[in-house]
């Protein structure tokens, strides 16, 4: 299983007292103590200084000296306001775009959208990269793990080859796309990629401007996305197996629709190294589990439970009781073929925000689109 944390754009400035500074220091000691022991790395999504001077990304980098974990940065339109990338680069300590990296059989491509336009929000990949991407790609084919994909920005928003790129990542089979760019948290679903972003760190317009992070999952091909803010509850649980409705890209996979036994997955977030959990249980429509932890595996629990016959879809609920006695839920809503059967496409381009899912508020989507590149005001 692949997970990783995102922190949101974090577009950190004196104007407002190095706010999102303070922001990401608060979200990286949760990190810290929660979950860091149980993801891979942190990504962060681009606009990460909001002007790109070495000033503030000395900051950012002051931030994450004390993260536990690695940290895999790209660039959006702010970070190349001065017209180059070079003090993002030296700063921040990354190496050249794009890059791939390997983590569990996925194949991790880290894109850079803002240095082939002119600045500002034109996003393009330019010839050399596009073609590195299709190689990726095309290389990924014949891994036992489906590709990930790390950019600023949705295809959607590419000021040129953003619908053929959209198609690329469709045709390999790309679990997930990862952007910022946003500043409001939001998933799409065009039929065969995942698309996800999340609220900025340091200008938030939605839910009162309360900061927190993403944390995604992939397991199997199945992916999983839920945002912490920094006041939820711990522990947190994500079920990572099977896929909730609103995340199916493959309705003939029976690890996201399952057709007679639903093997059912999940990662409990929040319990100390060393700390036991006192009990998972799993329940589909009332018949309860108890979940068994996964050997070799970081704080994933497992179990398996019968699928309800002659419905649509069914209701699974993953609850972790701590040793404290604090109690902490996931619910997902889960398609049988049957229900799969019935599903009807949307027309429209792929990777563009005409595939959002909308709001789902147990696990931080709005559905708001409320942001300085949408429906919010001019930073």
């Amino acid at each position: 299983m692949l997970s990783w944390v995102h922190f949101g754009d974090l577009h950190v400035m004196n104007d407002d007292g190095y706010e999102s500074a303070a922001h990401l220091e608060r979200l990286l000691n949760v990190v810290n103590e929660k979950i860091a022991h149980a993801v891979d790395f942190a990504y962060l999504p681009g606009d990460n200084a909001n002007n790109g001077t070495p000033e503030q990304y000395a900051r950012i980098r002051a931030a994450l000296s004390d993260l536990r974990l690695p940290t895999h940065a790209i660039p959006g339109d702010h970070d190349f306001e001065p017209g180059s990338l070079s003090a993002f680069h030296r700063e921040l300590k990354t190496s050249a775009l794009p890059r791939m990296i390997e983590v569990h059989g996925h194949r991790c491509l880290f894109l850079d959208v803002v240095s082939a336009g002119k600045g500002g929000p034109d996003f393009r990949l330019g010839k050399a990269q596009t073609e590195w991407v299709d190689e990726q790609l095309q290389a990924a084919s014949r891994d036992a793990e489906r590709p990930v994909v790390f950019m600023h920005a949705y295809p959607g928003d590419l000021a040129e080859g953003g619908e053929a790129l959209a198609r690329s990542f469709s045709d390999a089979h790309v679990a997930v796309v990862d952007t910022g760019h946003t500043h409001y948290n939001e998933l799409l679903n065009d039929g065969s990629v995942i698309y996800a972003a999340t609220r900025s760190t340091g200008q938030i317009e939605e839910d009162e401007g309360r900061a927190g992070f993403a944390l995604v999952t992939v397991d199997g091909g199945i992916v999983s996305w839920r945002f912490q803010r920094l006041e939820d509850h711990w522990p947190m649980v994500m079920i990572t197996a099977p896929a909730d409705k609103r995340l199916v890209t493959d309705p003939r996979d029976p690890r996201q629709v399952p057709a007679h036994e639903c093997v059912v997955r999940a990662k409990v977030f929040g319990v100390s190294v060393g700390v036991s959990v006192n009990v998972v249980v799993a329940s589909i429509d009332g018949h309860r589990v108890v979940m068994q932890p996964v050997m070799g595996e970081r704080a994933v629990w497992q179990a398996v439970l019968p699928v309800p016959v002659h419905v649509d879809d069914y209701t699974v609920t993953v609850t972790a009781v701590g040793r404290d006695g604090e109690a902490a839920s996931d619910v997902l809503q889960v398609l049988t073929p049957q229900g799969a059967s019935k599903r009807s496409s949307l027309n429209a381009p792929l990777g563009t925000d005409a595939h959002a899912i909308g709001a789902w508020r147990e696990h931080g989507l709005l559905g708001s689109q409320l942001g300085p590149n949408k429906n919010g005001r001019a930073w």
